[in-house]
């Protein structure tokens, strides 16, 4: 199970309060948890990638055990913290302006 924190806008929309648990099989990747957020919730499909390309949506941002994983292979591997259920995923909407 890997644990996923989800900006509030996008809680509101797929009916969550709080963490998510998920399963995802080993090597958990960032794209194989967004896989399964997507299956468990369709209605997120598109709000976090592409839904063509898969590539990450402008203005979000993934931390991970207190680091900026954004940058970060899409297929690598999650840090232990996160697969071990110690931390969880963060998945933080960036703000912006002038």
């Amino acid at each position: 199970m890997i644990r996923v924190v989800l900006p509030p806008h996008l809680r509101t929309l797929a009916g969550v309060a709080g963490e998510v648990a998920l399963e995802v099989a080993d090597p958990a990747t960032r794209d194989a948890v967004l896989d399964a957020l997507e299956a468990r919730y369709p209605m997120l499909c598109g709000t976090i990638r592409d839904r063509t390309t898969g590539e990450r949506r402008p203005f979000i941002r993934f931390f991970a055990c207190r680091e900026d994983r954004t940058f970060d292979a899409r297929d690598a591997p999650l840090p232990e913290g996160v697969r071990s259920r110690r931390e969880p995923l963060l998945v933080v909407a960036a703000l912006a302006g002038g």
